[in-house]
């Protein structure tokens, strides 16, 4: 439970239609089996302890007695285990039959939440038993314990934050006021549902779609625990189909039909730190709601959840297909208004065949395109220099070539060697004055260019390295509009392969497939035996690490040691643990130290979920310290 990880799991057990004694064995062999995975919450399905196809035998007091007597069985059982479960049952309460679920745990019932909204159409006829949850709360009276009774129920960890989980049952979720919706507005972050909904064609779909929206909805993990196979077939069919669900996420889902456990670990501090920032979640309602508490044996949680190494890149296939088609629409979208808007028809580009270049300026073709304008107009000025190589110049040249804009080959040695002569530098000194004289040049050039030709300077810096603030500050740092500001580095190389792989034209696909090959390098130092002889990820580290450790610090809000411990399991067997923890302390060295650089941020479309502009979703003072997260670090 380190980190707000609570491992969590659903249950579908073997069950007989109206066996009571049978099914509270069932639940109770599940219950042991989820202990000994260290599961903290167990959900099973709805009416579980009778099965929830009695039909009018609901009515028959043996049923109901049987029930309370499964119960029991349940509770004694729960004694000797930490694990907490939700088990479903018919119940009295002031004469009237509810359907609900109960929360058992070490010996005890913790509270009773009956269903709020029956269906009473088609194959359901819910009405002819039970009664809808009343709209007051109270106590009932069972197995020689009152205990807490109604929908405004929220069950909260004595000693985890962030562990709290609330109940509604079936036909709630999909009603046009779900309970679930108060739950999360009075602090549940975990919603356990159990449910009795039987096999329909394009119904795993639709409850698929539904879990999925209310827990993106809710900002919560959503637990679906669903009837199975041993429900009567008298006139339907239940299959198990469970689900697991975080923010909008299938964690888990099962192949039907199915028997067993679904487990998986709900990250509560994620969905908190989400709703802090969202500020249209409402304020909790917690006047009208009894918080049960619970106290329980905390351990770390081993983490069967996968973290992808590159959270910023879908898996390949259609996902990623339609995540770089999105993501050049949005860039060229926001190039073309700019340019719509102040009558601009050309662009000034600084092409090196590195990545990032190359990427702007298929978003400046796009941008064209769209609004009808001839290619002639996007100006691709290459400038080659001190450590500029065969490859990379051929390359621009090849790239200018076959998007057929028009390209410029402007030899800056001269300008900057004069520059040293100017300030009084020695060309044979490569320090930070010898690389930086060179973007600040470029950057000149572009500028001046562009002032002459009424264009715009479109920037090609990308999110990674505004993260690092690897850019030369008023030199590549600065344009008129930076297409690439929010597009981290390990998409963009994605981004240009989908281009040419999509492209008909044999020789524009060529070139962008040996771009994307090309090693990221700034060519700012003298190339060696004609290569590039200053690879950046050999200074700065791995950019995937490091667009790991902007994901889940920017995005997320996670703390070092939980990026670090997340970062360990995602790249396992690729770097070592110290290599790690050393490029993550870098990152947050320059991270901090850089925000200067991004606190007079161009303007630039954001494309995704993390944005570094000092006008929308990241503000931060550039003189703050860095000390606190890296002592968070010193002891690992």
């Amino acid at each position: 439970m380190k980190d707000g990880f609570i491992r969590v799991a659903v249950a579908t057990p073997a069950l007989r239609v109206a066996d009571c004694p049978y099914n509270a064995e069932q639940t109770i062999l599940h219950m042991q089996a989820a202990e000994k995975q260290h599961v903290a919450l167990l959900v099973f399905p709805e009416l579980g302890l009778t099965a929830y196809t009695c039909g009018d035998l609901f009515l028959q007091p043996t049923l109901l007695n049987g029930a309370v007597a499964a119960l029991k069985q349940v509770v004694e059982a729960s004694a000797h285990l930490q694990v907490i479960a939700i088990v479903g049952l018919p119940l009295l309460w002031r004469g009237k039959l509810y359907n609900c679920g109960v929360v058992v745990h070490q010996g005890a019932i913790l509270g009773v939440v009956p269903k709020t909204h029956l269906p009473n159409y088609q194959e359901y006829y819910e009405k002819r038993w039970f009664t809808p949850a009343p709209s007051s709360k109270g106590l009932i009276e069972i197995l020689g314990c009152k205990c807490p009774f109604g929908t405004d129920i929220i069950f909260c960890s004595s000693q985890v934050e962030n562990f709290t989980f609330a109940i509604e049952i079936c036909e709630d979720a999909s009603s046009l006021t779900p309970p679930s919706t108060r739950h999360a507005q009075a602090g549940a972050f975990i919603i356990a549902n159990l449910s009795a909904s039987n096999e329909l064609v394009g119904k795993a779909a639709y409850r698929e779609q539904l879990v999925k929206g209310r827990s993106s909805a809710l900002i919560s993990a959503y637990l679906y625990a669903n009837a199975g196979s041993g429900e009567s077939t008298t006139d339907m069919v239940f299959a198990g189909h469970n689900l697991l669900a975080e923010n909008g996420i299938i964690l888990k889902a099962c192949e039907v039909p199915f028997e067993g456990i679904l487990t998986s670990e709900i990250d509560v501090n994620r969905l908190a730190n989400e709703r802090l920032r969202n500020t249209t979640f409402e304020a909790p309602n917690e006047e009208v709601y009894s918080f049960v508490e619970f106290s329980h044996v905390v351990t770390k949680t081993s983490l069967e959840r996968e973290f992808n190494r590159h959270p910023f890149v879908p898996a390949a296939g259609p996902d990623r297909t339609q995540r770089c088609k999105s993501i050049l629409m949005v860039q060229s979208l926001g190039l073309g208004a700019r340019l719509k808007h102040i009558k601009a028809k050309k662009v000034v580009i600084g092409v090196s065949g590195g990545l990032d270049s190359t990427l702007a300026l298929l978003v400046a073709v796009e941008a064209f395109d769209r609004l009808k304008l001839p290619r002639s107009g996007i100006l691709a000025i290459t400038m080659p220099c001190f450590g500029t190589t065969a490859k990379t110049l051929e390359n621009a040249e090849a790239l200018a070539a076959a998007l057929k804009v028009t390209l410029r080959k402007i030899d800056i040695t001269k300008a900057v060697l004069q520059h040293f002569e100017d300030i009084g530098h020695d060309q044979n000194v490569h320090d930070v004055t010898y690389e930086n004289s060179q973007a600040r040049e470029r950057t000149q050039v572009l500028m001046d260019i562009a002032n002459a030709e009424s264009a715009i300077v479109v920037g090609t810096g990308d999110l990674s390295e505004l993260a690092l603030g690897w850019a030369t500050y008023n030199g590549d740092h600065m344009s008129m509009y930076g297409v690439n500001a929010s597009v981290p580095k390990t998409l963009i190389r994605h981004l240009i392969e989908y281009y040419g792989e999509s492209s008909d034209s044999k020789s524009l696909k060529k070139v962008l497939l040996d771009i994307a090959d090309t090693p990221v390098s700034p060519e700012l130092l003298p190339a060696r035996n004609g290569e590039i002889s200053q690879v950046t990820e050999d200074i700065v580290g791995p950019y995937e690490l490091h667009d790991f450790f902007l994901y889940y610090t920017i995005r997320w809000a996670f703390d070092p040691r939980k990026v670090y411990r997340l970062a360990k399991i995602a790249f396992k067997g690729l770097y070592e643990a110290t290599t790690i923890l050393s490029w993550l302390k870098l990152f947050y060295r320059r991270f901090f130290a850089q925000q200067f650089k991004r606190s007079c941020l161009p303007d630039g479309p954001k494309v995704g979920s993390v944005s570094l502009s000092p006008r929308g979703d990241w503000r931060m003072p550039s003189d703050a310290s860095v000390a606190v997260w890296l002592e968070a670090l010193e002891d690992l």
